[in-house]
């Protein structure tokens, strides 16, 4: 079946995590992704194992498990950017494709000739996105950007952890680099927006996004407690600022996650618990009511989820319409019937490994679904390929250029 973006080329001059999330997100729509790479070396990510990809005669490969997650339905040309050759290739790419998305320090490309304003002029419909720590403006532009950086710098890490003073306690960082994979996801959405704007006008634009930029604006309800209240909201652990009972509860046999969002969930509870008192509480009967008394309301909700494991609470939780769930390890997400239904996990056919794991799109279109046609590339996998088909470079100025560095 057809893909949304199957007529769509795009050209990645990224690495690493933010700029090649987008740039994924765009392959599985049907995009054509070329990956531009350092020659020898490839995207950083390549390295950062293990675990490394190990191939069919189970030795390791130079792939990382991290750049796999990231890179999927790409196609990987190494050409030196730094070479003026290299910059050559580069634009004529450019000059044939719908978007070119870079994570680039600011002005590094402009001095490779690379710049937007330079492409636009052999491509004026030309959608360049620039993804970078802190953006194109302000006193931090030059800054590198990392998403442990900036999910401190933009208040992720105030809010996240147990409270000071609790074992434990103190800021803590995301398990993921959310960051990183929130300004991807918002590449994506401002690219497909810019090229919908082409499609009327023909013009092309600049995108400039920033990971600082996404914590904050990711924030939003933490940022508008404080906006509206005037008060810094510290961290609660697995609790919630806003919302009781909303934490990780201890049951009979392991923890328990209770997501209790209304008050009519909370009366279901607590006529499961056979406690119908404390729904009738005026210090518990609405939300306002439970935050203001988490202190009272907290230990006696958690004296009875001890009473029943875990399992046990869940089946009756789950006929009632009260939100509950495990805290599941990576073993048991994967081994999760809904998980295994919504086929979550893929292997695609890899040159090197056989085949080779991946986790599946969570973009399901009726139309136009996601389809997964090609595994992450192994370092210059198709770099003849593209110059060849692309811009009618010949065999021997494939094997010039290799000879001199700089593909």
């Amino acid at each position: 079946m057809p893909q949304a973006l199957s007529e769509l080329r795009v050209l990645d001059l990224s690495r690493v995590v933010a700029a090649p999330w987008a740039s994924q997100i765009l392959a599985d729509l049907g995009a054509e992704v070329i990956k531009i790479e350092r020659p020898g070396r490839g995207d950083d990510t390549r390295a950062w194992g293990p675990p490394f990809l190990r191939d069919r005669n189970g030795r390791e490969t130079a792939d990382a498990a991290y750049f796999l997650g990231l890179n999927r339905g790409k196609k990987s040309v190494t050409v030196d950017l730094a070479d003026p050759a290299g910059q050559a290739l580069v634009r004529r790419l450019a000059a044939q494709s719908d978007v070119l998305i870079e994570n680039y320090r600011v002005g590094t490309l402009e001095r490779y000739g690379l710049g937007y304003e330079a492409l636009r002029t052999d491509n004026p419909g030309l959608v360049y996105c620039s993804v970078t720590g802190f953006g194109q403006t302000g006193p931090y532009r030059d800054r590198a950007g990392y998403d442990f950086v900036v999910q401190g710098l933009g208040g992720l890490m105030s809010v996240t952890g147990e409270p000071p003073g609790l074992p434990g306690g103190g800021p803590q960082k995301v398990g993921v680099p959310i960051a990183d994979l929130m300004t991807g996801m918002y590449a994506a959405v401002a690219i497909l927006a810019a090229l919908n704007y082409r499609q009327r006008s023909g013009v092309g634009q600049r995108i400039d996004l920033a990971l600082l930029d996404t914590q904050v604006a990711a924030m939003t309800t933490a940022h508008l407690n404080y906006l509206v209240s005037g008060e810094v909201l510290g961290s609660y652990g697995n609790a919630s600022a806003s919302i009781v009972p909303y934490q990780v509860f201890a049951s009979a046999d392991r923890p328990l996650i209770l997501a209790i969002g209304n008050d009519s969930q909370f009366v279901a509870f607590c006529d499961l618990a056979g406690r119908p008192e404390l729904a009738a509480d005026p210090r518990f009967a609405s939300n306002a009511g439970r935050v203001r008394h988490r202190a009272l309301l907290v230990p006696l909700v958690g004296e009875i989820l001890r009473a029943r494991t875990c399992h046990e609470w869940l089946a009756v939780l789950e006929a009632a319409g009260v939100p509950a769930g495990p805290i599941n390890d990576l073993a048991e997400v994967f081994a999760d019937p809904q998980v295994r239904e919504r086929q979550m996990h893929l292997d695609l056919p890899h040159p090197v490994a056989g085949s080779v794991p991946s986790v599946a799109s969570p973009l399901r279109l009726s139309e136009t679904p996601v389809a997964y046609d090609r595994a992450p590339p192994t370092l210059g996998q198709h770099t003849a390929e593209v110059l060849r088909e692309r811009l009618g470079v010949s065999d021997g100025e494939l094997a010039a250029l290799a000879a001199r560095g700089v593909i």
